[in-house]
């Protein structure tokens, strides 16, 4: 006799196995296991007559020739079976280690055992009745989440589509995938949820949870199913007390999760995505506890989860590629501009060779003039997107190259390149764990106002329709990570942001600024607020809840034909465009496209310096590229409280006098942004210390005690009788403010040498000037009469009057001020032009010194009352 044999608490993948190995094999009978899924049970009990499934108890009392075991490795005990029996494993998980040597195995890494004996059906033409098409089609579904799954093969796709063709019924399968559960089954899954523990390993998000289910007949991996599909986790692991034992049901939804290997020492099987182990209690006495399974199975899933790294994510894309015919000028000044030490050279799509800059440097030494086809290292080397950074390490070790083009296996189209320094930093950075994706989409969930998310939603399901991966970079994520609240956030598009732009302009409206030569776009959508809001599925009534303007960015590079030039700019990848960027701690980035919402980017170690609280640069030339870069490095070094890194610290030093070089309008750029830290004097203070300031212009400088006056300058808004508060944006004019009260402090000559290498205005150098004339002449305001002290001030900037109010410390001076604000500046002679004509005097000049002696005596307080006026008129007509 020959039987077919599974697993208890079989599933469809398993039933349908023995269908189809009873198909091949007509001798065989397929035996029912004690335990069959509910879902799987339905089914059979529904068409069980056209199926030749028989049970255990009706075979006949003879002996067992051979055991076609399916979709398991771990044979049952039955009557008949013997040393004898011949024992043939059909099963799509990996081999177990104890299996008897002669045993016949058919092992294949596919979705389903189903499929590999549907090949076999194919292979013979066997028809197929619709029932038997559709018992196979769920075996297949059922395993591979229909054909979602990453284990998910093209044989099992053909596979389907071959059942498909046979009649399988797609209608007759949905009522029995993903069935209800039982209300035993959710009161356990209800448990399971409450006992819950979700434990972060080397980057993935492992849940771990126990219930006791000893008075349940329901099968449990139903429950397992619909926890995971509900709690989207890494993986999960259930230790469910049962009445035959402990067992665990695991489930994993990514690759770098092995739960198969995972549950072996507990004598368990299965595959990478889905397995089981039973712990009897009398065999295991040392595990009888909860506790110490649990521990024990945290401990296996830290020895055998894989590192989340492969050559797709760290690898850069769009790769700088070189033909054979390219000369040796050509390829020197590509190597200048870009910086990388190796390209690889392509022929035909195919790559066939690396050129190193060594090898141009001594071609160029040699004054060869050759194509670089005689000069590169020839060969084929590549690396595929899912292969490991082990692989990576020893390709480079026996190869000798230090950049490696990474191919699809499929279309041999060249994707990015990988290279030795990608290797090595994420080597050093392997066991530095991040929090998993769905932890910082809830961060960016939590820190944008509900309308802002909601744009940004559409923004996103806008660019995963046109292909194209989206990210938010920079200081927004910086600040989140930091837990610092921002609401401004700029989109890098890793492909047209114009485009995109514009896409978002033509489905909601808005005007479009696009910059074709930096490839940015700036969507302003001030004016349509209120459609958007409709549009996008916000009710707020708050204007602030979206931007006046978005500003989408096409990833770029840059490049710098001279030191302090601006940089020319190529498009690239996310990883060259953050690559470009001053600091570490800037180089974060969130993808936001489809699946990929919240994965956080770190080619550059910025969440490790963000964790040493440091500020460091990316490359050596960093400031030689953009010296401005030195101030910004002390700004952030003093508003996070952090230190500037010591190899950036002495690159500052080495490149400081490279300020010198730099436009008076981008370093007034800088100070304008120093001006609205919390603390700008701390960070002028630091670059005092770092003499950069005297490498602006060697006049500048800083001392801590003018930090209370220029605090106060850039404090709140000035006490009302100021003029200025009524400008369009105070902001500006403390600022204004600021620059004066600083300047103050030099010389007439020296400020005016600072204010010209700053490009100051003509309305700031008059300010400045008059600033700094009664900053020198306080000893004679403070013994001023009021008409003195008003003739003195009342022609000045009113700019340069608040910063000279910062500025004394002269009580009976700042009284002045005060006086002249509320009072003295408003005050005018009774008598006009037409008094002065009535009483017979003619115009002219005598007019203006007239009404001046009047306003003077007003001032002093010589006069009050208009006949006082009247009669100081006339003694004043008389002496004239």
């Amino acid at each position: 006799m020959e039987i077919i044999l599974t697993h208890e608490q079989a599933d469809f993948d398993a039933m349908a196995a023995m269908l189809a190995a009873s198909l091949l094999a007509e001798e065989s009978q397929p035996v029912l296991p004690n335990r069959i899924n509910r879902n799987v049970r339905k089914f059979i009990n529904l068409y069980g007559t056209e199926l030749p499934f028989v049970d255990a108890r009706d075979l006949p009392v003879e002996n067992i020739k051979k055991v076609t075991l399916v979709d398991t490795q771990s044979l049952i005990t039955l009557r008949g079976i013997n040393k004898n029996t011949q024992i043939h494993v059909i099963d799509h998980h990996h081999a177990k280690p104890d299996l008897a040597p002669d045993w016949i195995c058919t092992l294949e890494k596919l979705g389903a055992t189903t499929t590999i004996l549907v090949e076999m059906l194919m292979d013979r033409d066997i028809n197929l009745t619709q029932i038997q098409a559709t018992l196979l089609l769920l075996g297949i579904y059922e395993d591979t989440g229909s054909l979602t799954y990453a284990g998910t093969t093209i044989r099992d796709v053909k596979a389907v589509v071959f059942l498909l063709e046979n009649d399988a019924s797609l209608r007759i399968a949905a009522e029995y995938l993903n069935p209800a559960l039982t209300l035993n089954q959710r009161a356990l899954a209800e448990n399971l949820m409450q006992n819950a523990v979700t434990l972060p390993i080397f980057g993935r998000n492992i849940l771990i949870s126990n219930a006791d289910a000893s008075l349940m007949d329901e099968e449990i991996s139903s429950v397992a199913h619909k926890l995971r599909d509900l709690l989207d986790p890494d993986a999960l692991f259930l230790i469910v007390q049962t009445k035959e034992g402990t067992r665990i049901i695991a489930r994993s939804t990514s690759d770098e999760v092995n739960v198969s290997r995972i549950l072996i020492p507990f004598g368990g099987g299965g595959h990478e995505r889905a397995a089981s182990a039973l712990l009897i209690r009398s065999h295991l006495a040392f595990e009888n506890t909860l506790q110490e399974i649990t521990i024990k199975l945290t401990d296996e899933i830290k020895k055998n989860i894989q590192p989340s790294l492969t050559v797709q994510k760290i690898m850069s894309k769009k790769p700088l590629l070189l033909k054979p015919e390219t000369t040796i000028a050509e390829a020197d000044l590509l190597m200048q501009r870009y910086g990388y030490e190796g390209y690889p050279v392509v022929e035909d799509n195919k790559v066939v060779g690396l050129l190193t800059r060594r090898a141009v440097d001594r071609a160029r030494n040699h004054k060869l003039k050759i194509t670089i086809g005689s000069l590169m290292e020839t060969g084929s080397h590549s690396l595929e997107p899912n292969q490991s950074l082990d692989q990576v390490q020893e390709l480079m070790a026996s190869t000798g190259w230090g950049q490696i083009p990474v191919v699809d296996p499929d279309s041999h189209k060249i994707l990015g390149i990988v290279t030795r320094t990608d290797l090595l930093k994420n080597l050093a950075n392997k066991e530095s764990t991040h929090l998993p994706s769905s932890k910082y989409s809830d961060l960016i969930e939590k820190a944008l106002p509900p309308c802002r998310l909601a744009l940004l939603r559409q923004i996103i399901e806008l660019s995963h329709h046109e292909h194209q991966a989206l990210y938010i970079v920079g200081g927004f994520v910086r600040d989140l990570l930091m837990n610092i609240p921002s609401q401004d956030f700029d989109i890098v598009v890793e492909g047209d942001a114009i485009r995109l732009a514009n896409l978002l302009a033509e489905k909601f409206g808005g005007k479009v600024i696009a910059h074709r030569r930096f490839g940015t776009a700036k969507w302003q959508i001030k004016e349509i607020h209120e459609s958007l809001k409709t549009r996008v599925g916000c009710i707020s009534d708050d204007s602030s809840d979206l931007p006046e303007a978005l500003d989408l960015i096409s990833a770029r590079t840059e490049f710098y034909d001279r030191p302090t030039a601006l940089p020319i700019v190529v498009n690239s990848s996310i990883k060259q465009d953050l690559h470009r960027r001053d600091f570490t701690i800037n180089t974060l980035a969130l993808r936001l496209d489809g699946s990929h919402f919240g994965e956080l980017q770190d080619y550059w170690g910025g969440l490790d310096d963000l964790k040493k609280k440091q500020v460091k640069v990316l490359h050596s030339l960093s400031f030689v590229d953009d010296p401005t870069r030195m101030l910004r490095a002390v700004r952030f070094e003093q508003r996070f409280g952090f230190n500037i890194e010591t190899r950036t610290l002495q690159l500052i030093q080495e490149a400081r006098e490279n300020l010198k070089q730099i436009s008076g309008d981008r370093i007034r750029h800088e100070f304008n942004l120093i001006f609205q830290e919390a603390d700008p004097c701390k960070v002028l203070n630091r670059l005092s210390e770092l003499n950069l300031l005297s490498a602006v212009n060697h006049n500048l400088g800083w001392k801590e005690k003018w930090a209370p006056a220029l605090e106060k300058a850039l404090s709140g808004s000035p006490a009302k009788p100021w003029a200025i508060t009524s400008q369009a944006s105070f902001g500006d004019q403390k600022i204004s403010a600021a620059y004066l009260v600083w300047f103050s402090h030099f010389t007439i000559e020296e400020a005016l040498a600072i204010a010209k290498r700053l490009h100051f205005s003509n309305p700031m150098v008059t300010s400045l000037k008059a600033s700094i004339s009664l900053i020198n002449g306080v000893d004679d305001l403070e013994t001023m009469t009021p008409s003195q002290f008003t003739e003195r001030v009342q022609n000045l900037p009113e700019i340069a009057l608040y910063a000279f109010d910062c500025l004394t410390e002269n009580q009976i001076i700042k009284q002045q001020v005060k006086n002249y604000l509320n009072v003295w500046r408003g005050l005018e002679p009774f008598t006009n032009g037409e008094t002065l004509k009535f009483k017979g005097i003619p115009p002219g000049p005598r007019y203006t010194a007239l009404l001046k002696e009047l306003k003077r005596a007003k001032l002093d307080g010589k006069i009050s009352t208009q006949e006082q006026e009247l009669v100081y008129l006339e003694q004043l007509i008389q002496e004239n």
